[in-house]
């Protein structure tokens, strides 16, 4: 079994020719053709989150309150 991976170019009619050499010996085979357009990739727009952004006030110690929490599982 081979597996291959082509880029080819479909004609203007709709056609799509395929000239592939192997290695295999001369006898009936199984092809198995999977076709996936390639389009260009376009820049998809990212929310913004900067709206939500803000400042968080914490009163107490950080490492302790962390410790805190992890015992209280």
């Amino acid at each position: 079994m081979q597996v291959l991976t082509l880029t080819g170019t479909i004609d203007s009619v709709g056609h799509l020719q395929l000239d592939i050499p192997t290695y295999l010996p001369a006898a009936k085979v199984e092809i198995v053709l999977v076709i996936n357009a390639i389009f260009p990739e376009k820049h998809k727009r990212r929310y913004d989150f900067s709206s939500l952004t803000g400042k968080l006030s914490l009163q107490g110690e950080p490492v302790a309150i962390a410790k805190e929490m992890r015992n209280a599982w």
